[in-house]
């Protein structure tokens, strides 16, 4: 069968404000954050992970305001790539590019180790089927692909009924604790200052908060693909952000308080896993103790479609500007979709996997957790990056703008940010679980994709790029 010939661009105007925010909140994956974080808080620090988590909220509420402020001005399906080229010239943009495309490709490759391992877990529990997670993961990796290689908003669908599923089940746990009790008096001293700021292990707490939100950037990455974006982009941004942290915080509150305050901390020194599915079975019995199983594993599904999303358009921004081959720029005729960077994805995950049954690693502990922790300081760095770059953006001429969003609120975020990677980088261990050399290659990594990319402009690309840009302003000049 003959490859299918390539149109100019992606399908402009396909996407709203609630499409784009079930794709960057399915990135975030809210069940499988309060299910493996809200007992893993409580465990490492004790009951600050309310706090915690709005605090991570605040700050990248600050971030989003200069960075939404920018997508009137830059529009690309590579955002913190096209965002950095803007602001801090293109050598340290096509550093950003490869910090970003490899922090992406790893929480992708990760989560599908997670996938696999609660798919085999969940099957053989639930319905007696009991196959190797090689086999479930190929599957959903074949079921992922699809979806990338059609229309954009066939996965906004599918995403739409993962997230509500995985929300509605959360909120009905936390009214349930709400409505029957806690064994102890109810306070607010998760939310107080000296549990989850100065209490001792707060930096795991923030290791974890910033983690959470991991994706909420991707609503420009569909700049491109949205309706009226000037508008859509800055109103899925603070839509998803807003609701992830007061829904981070409430849910992990009512954890709390299922076991209450004192109770919790003493029941994480145990088999602290598996207290959220306690925590299900107590208030809402059976029946929800195996919903919240199948929806852990349709939550992780939820999140590798959003990533493989975001991974693939980075790659056709960059192949469409000459950063990386020109194929990979190439969008579907008739899906409008990146198709080659979609299939070029789906095929490399699918490598990572089969690999990772060759060598007999775990798709877990190996592949899950190593991957989850490059990929997300390689995000958290990108996401500081691009904050200087929008600093530097408008501090050049702040386009009307008032200081507030494109000066304060920015020098905040960077502060914010990269408080917020050191604390990620010096609780490593708390990601992977690893220590030693292990972590030291995984955290030097990040910094190797950026360096790659810097020196890749370098040595090759500035005629190409300039190319490319030229050619394409022309494409819009001619569209418009």
């Amino acid at each position: 069968m003959s490859a299918p010939e390539t149109s100019k661009g992606l399908a402009s105007g396909s996407l709203g404000v609630w499409a784009i925010v079930f794709f960057v909140m399915s990135a975030a994956a809210p069940l499988t954050v309060v299910a493996s974080g809200a007992p893993l808080t409580v465990y490492l620090a004790g009951i600050g992970g309310p706090g915690a988590m709005l605090a991570a909220g605040v700050v990248l509420m600050l971030f989003a305001s200069g960075f939404t402020a920018m997508t009137r001005y830059v529009r690309d399906a590579g955002a913190f790539y096209a965002y950095t080229t803007e602001g801090l010239g293109a050598p340290v943009g096509s550093g950003a590019a490869a910090l970003t495309t490899y922090g992406y490709t790893a929480l992708l490759l990760g989560f599908y180790g997670f996938v696999a391992f609660f798919a085999q877990m969940t099957a053989a529990d639930l319905f007696g089927i009991d196959l190797p997670w090689i086999v479930w993961a190929v599957l959903i990796a074949a079921f992922i692909g699809f979806l990338g290689y059609r229309q954009v908003d066939m996965g906004a669908k599918v995403l739409a009924v993962l997230l509500t599923a995985e929300v509605a089940l959360l909120a009905v746990l936390s009214l349930a604790v709400l409505i029957q009790g806690s064994p102890e008096p109810l306070t607010l001293a998760p939310f107080d200052p000296s549990n989850w700021l100065t209490a001792e292990g707060a930096g795991g707490l923030f290791v974890l908060g910033f983690g959470a939100y991991i994706g909420f950037e991707g609503t420009a990455i569909y700049a491109e693909e949205a309706r009226n974006p000037e508008r859509t982009i800055p109103r899925a941004t603070y839509i998803a952000i807003g609701f992830l942290g007061v829904f981070y915080a409430f849910t992990f509150y009512c954890f709390i308080a299922a076991f209450g305050m004192d109770g919790v901390v003493a029941a994480a020194q145990g088999d602290f896993e598996s207290l959220p599915f306690v925590w299900a079975d107590e208030y809402l019995g059976t029946l929800a103790l195996k919903v919240l199983q199948v929806l852990i594993v349709t939550s992780f599904v939820a999140c590798l479609i959003a990533f493989h999303n975001a991974c693939s358009r980075y790659l056709f921004s960059q192949g469409r500007s000459g950063l990386l081959p020109a194929v990979l720029g190439k969008a579907h005729p008739k899906h409008h979709s990146p198709y080659v960077g979609s299939l070029a994805l789906t095929a490399l995950s699918v490598a990572a996997l089969l690999l990772t049954q060759v060598v007999g690693w775990d798709p877990y502990l190996d592949l899950g957790l190593l991957a989850y922790g490059t990929g997300v300081v390689s995000i958290v760095a990108a996401q500081a990056l691009c904050a200087i770059a929008v600093l530097a953006f408008f501090g050049r001429d702040r386009r009307g703008h008032s200081p507030l969003r494109v000066v304060v609120a920015p020098v905040l975020a960077v502060a914010g940010l990269v408080t917020g990677l050191y604390l990620i980088l010096t609780n490593f261990v708390v990601v992977t679980g690893y220590t030693g050399t292990v972590n030291t290659v995984l955290m030097l990594l990040p910094a190797v994709a950026f360096a790659s990319g810097v020196a890749w402009y370098a040595i090759r690309r500035p005629g190409s790029v300039a190319a490319a840009a030229e050619a394409r302003a022309h494409e819009e000049d001619t569209v418009a």
